[in-house]
């Protein structure tokens, strides 16, 4: 029996370049969550997509490649070709406002200057869609905040970040069984030490 279906939409830049930095830690948490899944993505209508069968859920999980600042597109295409409704969309970003010792789940909120969600908010017409935000701290010097956001993980980070990208496959999972609500309640207060 079928039970929901969910779009999962991992928010990153294609390009070799763009690989493992803090700015595609959304495409990161969607590869972590399909490996071993006997699943691969495949290119397809503005994304990278691959459709995964958990407990009797449908997780339509998508990699825009339209880049950053056009994921609202690639989101709503999907959203609208798989009939799926907002409360059962998931978009994992990267988050400066976080500290990187935490995750958030929250049902909405504000873009907070994010290109993504900007555009994913112009695309919905609303915030109210839930989000998965994976904090990656502010440590950069006044006016190097691109330079930060598109730069690598330092050696010092990767085991927190790697340890948060599989919490976050859980969440990915907890969220689409038990609901946004108690998932947060479980997750949200989760302190990550480096």
């Amino acid at each position: 029996m079928i039970m929901g279906k969910f779009l999962i939409v991992g928010l990153g830049n294609i390009g070799g370049e763009y690989t493992g930095t803090r700015h595609n830690i959304g495409f990161d948490v969607l590869e972590a969550f399909v490996t071993g899944r006997d699943a691969r993505f495949s290119v397809e209508r503005l994304a990278e997509k691959v459709e995964v069968k958990w407990h009797g859920h449908i997780m339509v999980c998508i990699k825009p490649t339209t880049y950053m600042n056009e994921s609202g597109r690639a989101l709503k295409y999907w959203m609208d070709k798989e009939k799926i409704v907002l409360e059962n969309i998931l978009v994992v970003l990267d988050d400066l406002a976080l500290p990187l010792s935490k995750l958030r789940l929250r049902p909405g909120g504000s873009d907070a200057g994010h290109n993504g969600l900007r555009s994913i908010q112009d695309s919905l017409g609303t915030n109210a869609y839930p989000k998965l935000r994976f904090g990656i701290g502010n440590n950069f010097p006044k006016g190097r905040q691109v330079d930060f956001v598109l730069g690598k993980w330092t050696t010092a980070e990767l085991p927190v970040v790697r340890q948060k990208i599989d919490k976050s496959v859980e969440i990915i999972e907890s969220f689409a069984t038990i609901g946004i609500e108690r998932t947060m309640s479980q997750y949200n207060n989760l302190e990550f030490e480096l």
